[in-house]
C-alpha cells in the first residue's frame, strides 16, 4: 500500500500520522519525507519535491510506502504531478491531516481542489480530523470544511478518522519508538522507582511510567482512525 500524506498548510500533524498513524500499519511499508526545510528533524529517505521524477520511478519498485510531503513541497510536487500525468494512480490513497484552526481548514480545502483536479478520485482522497479537543465534536470543530464537503463532496470526510490532541506526540518526535511497542513494554517502572537511590533516575523512571500510560491509551484511538480510513489496495 502507498499512501501520501499532504497539505498545503503546516502544523496539521503530518508527521504524527505518517509516523504514528499509517507507518506500524501497513505491513512492510517506509516513510519517504519530502522537505526542504527542517529535513534534519525528519526520519526516513529524504527528498525534494524537484525530484518528483526519482520518486515516481521509486515508488513502482515497492510494495508498501507512506510519502510525508512537507508545506514547503507540495505546490511544486503538485505541479510535477501534473506533468507526469497519471502518476497520482501510483498511490493507494492520499491522506490529508487537518486541524480545527480555520486558516488550516482552507488550507485544506485547496488541497482537496488541487488533488481533484488532478484527478484523484473521491475514494482515494481523505481527510484526518488532528487534534480535536475533548468534548468537541468533529462537526463542531471542523464546520467550515464539513460545510464544502457538503456542497462539494471530493474527499471522504469520515468523522471517526479524528485524532485527540495528546503529549505523547511532542515526546517521541525525533525518535524511532513505536507506539505499540512502548504500550505492552513490561517493565516494572514502580518497582524500578522505589529501588532507585536519587531522585534523577526516579524522575527518569516516572518519565517513561507516564509515557507508556500515555501510549495505552492514545494506541487505540490511532487504531480506530485507521480503520475508519478503510484503505483497499
Amino acid at each position: 500500500m502507498k499512501i501520501a500524506v499532504i497539505n498545503f498548510s503546516g502544523n496539521v500533524g503530518k508527521f504524527t500520522i505518517a509516523r504514528h498513524l499509517l507507518l506500524p500499519r501497513i505491513p512492510g511499508a517506509e516513510v519517504i519525507t519530502i522537505e526542504s526545510l527542517n529535513a534534519d528533524e525528519c526520519q526516513g529517505q529524504a527528498l525534494r519535491g524537484r525530484q518528483f521524477g526519482e520518486l515516481q520511478e521509486y515508488l513502482q519498485t515497492v510494495a508498501g510506502v507512506v510519502v510525508d510531503i512537507g508545506a514547503s513541497n507540495v505546490e511544486e510536487l503538485l505541479g510535477q504531478m501534473q506533468r507526469y500525468r497519471g502518476s497520482h494512480e501510483d498511490f493507494d490513497g492520499f491522506v490529508v491531516p487537518t486541524v480545527p484552526v480555520l486558516k488550516q481548514q482552507m488550507d485544506t480545502i485547496a488541497t482537496l481542489i488541487e488533488l481533484s483536479r488532478l484527478g484523484v478520485p473521491t475514494s482515494r482522497l481523505k481527510v484526518v480530523f488532528n487534534m480535536v479537543e475533548s468534548g468537541i465534536t468533529v462537526a463542531q470543530a471542523f464546520d467550515p470544511l464539513l460545510a464544502f464537503l457538503k456542497q462539494q463532496p471530493i474527499a471522504r470526510a469520515n468523522p471517526w478518522c479524528c485524532l485527540g490532541a495528546n503529549e505523547i506526540y511532542g515526546r517521541l518526535k525525533g525518535t524511532k519508538t513505536d507506539l505499540a511497542t512502548l504500550a505492552n513494554d513490561p517493565t516494572d517502572y514502580k518497582a524500578l522507582i522505589a529501588q532507585a537511590k536519587d531522585t534523577t533516575e526516579k524522575v527518569a523512571l516516572a518519565q517513561k511510567l507516564a509515557t507508556r500510560r500515555l501510549a495505552i491509551g492514545v494506541v487505540p484511538e490511532l487504531d480506530a482512525c485507521f480503520a475508519a480510513l478503510e484503505f483497499k489496495p
